[in-house]
């Protein structure tokens, strides 16, 4: 969006699907089913994954055999600058950068608080990371400092301002004046325990709070939760795919949710505080731990902690007011504009970045 505002053209491209169907299948359908049934497995993999400092052979075949793929598309396309958010399609920009083309400007954007090995290649041109720590492991694995930037994770520049009062906000969206919100979400697959987390609110009683449960593009969830809530003793708005949820953040006095990279970076731009629950194995639980040793979020480990934790955000102004100012500190609501301008930068061939 940020850089159609430029007038920049992009097009979304699955480097999944360039490396073959049933790779693209076995990747998509093997991570979901697996963090679902074998969670600690998925676990295993991603940690031994992690302390190898060499790709393994099959990984830089599938790089390469993407790259092969993605030939004839990119010469048709000609792109001015190819931008990866995930850490496969940066493996293979840089087999193509190896094998075809090393002048076509390529940036990494890591939507994680942590950074994956996956994600390090020496001839990737800039890359943007959202903190400190994560850039210093870039430099130390051998990353040039001038290549990586701490812009942030990008999020809609709306999340980071209100231009309604809550009253009016709360008004235009048909939400309640006179109650605490929560919000419960689950991603755009509409993943954890919201279920759960609505019983948790429930135990509540009187002091619970009025509830807005995003499922993303899970109808089955969607049905579910809304039979289920309409027993509970408080009222719960149930929505399936929003692209408005910058105002349902600055509507709501809390934020129940997985650690992924963009919903908890969405969070602090909005500076909602946030109730971390069941991460997923990885990098959700390296997110977990970065947020929540930093005092920006809290996080419940069983439905009795959440409903404790959720009753003292919402009833409790000095709670919400430690969160907030620890999220300030992380918070970069111009991470978007701050990396398209980057991208401007590589278009133009400025490569050597002023580091900040």
């Amino acid at each position: 969006m940020e850089l159609r505002s430029r007038g920049i053209r992009g097009d979304v491209v699955d480097s999944y699907r360039y490396a073959a169907a049933f790779f693209s299948k076995v990747v998509a359908d093997g991570y979901i089913g697996m963090v679902k049934t074998v969670p600690e497995l998925y676990k295993l993999i991603y940690d031994r994954a992690e302390r190898v400092p060499v790709a393994s052979g099959f990984r830089v075949w599938a790089a390469e055999y993407a790259a092969r793929n993605l030939h004839r598309l990119i010469v048709k396309m000609r792109p001015s600058a190819v931008v990866c958010t995930h850490a496969f399609p940066c493996g293979v920009m840089s087999a193509y950068k190896r094998l075809y083309d090393s002048s076509i400007p390529v940036m990494g954007i890591v939507t994680d608080f942590v950074v994956h090995p996956f994600w390090i290649y020496p001839n990737i041109d800039a890359y943007a990371v959202g903190t400190p720590e994560m850039r210093a492991t870039m430099i130390e694995r051998g990353i040039e400092p001038d290549r990586v930037r701490v812009d942030g994770i990008p999020v809609d520049g709306r999340f980071g301002i209100v231009n309604e009062t809550r009253r009016e906000l709360r008004e235009r969206l048909g939400l309640a004046l006179d109650r605490p919100i929560a919000l419960l979400m689950g991603g755009g697959l509409g993943m954890g325990p919201i279920e759960q987390a609505t019983e948790a609110l429930a135990t509540l009683g009187d002091r619970s709070p009025d509830a807005v449960v995003i499922v993303g593009r899970n109808a089955h969830l969607e049905r579910r939760v809304a039979e289920r809530t309409a027993r509970y003793p408080y009222e719960t708005r149930v929505l399936g795919f929003v692209d408005n949820v910058y105002d349902y953040m600055h509507a709501s006095d809390v934020i129940i949710t997985k650690p992924g990279g963009l919903t908890t970076s969405e969070a602090l731009a909005a500076e909602l505080p946030m109730i971390i629950v069941r991460p997923l194995p990885g990098q959700e639980e390296r997110n977990a731990t970065y947020l929540t040793t930093r005092g920006a979020a809290l996080r419940a480990h069983d439905v009795g902690e959440l409903a404790r934790m959720t009753a003292r955000v919402v009833g409790n102004d000095t709670t919400a007011l430690q969160l907030r100012d620890k999220m300030s500190i992380l918070r970069r609501p111009e991470s978007a504009a701050t990396i398209s301008d980057r991208i401007e930068q590589l278009i133009a061939g400025e490569r050597q970045l002023v580091v900040r």
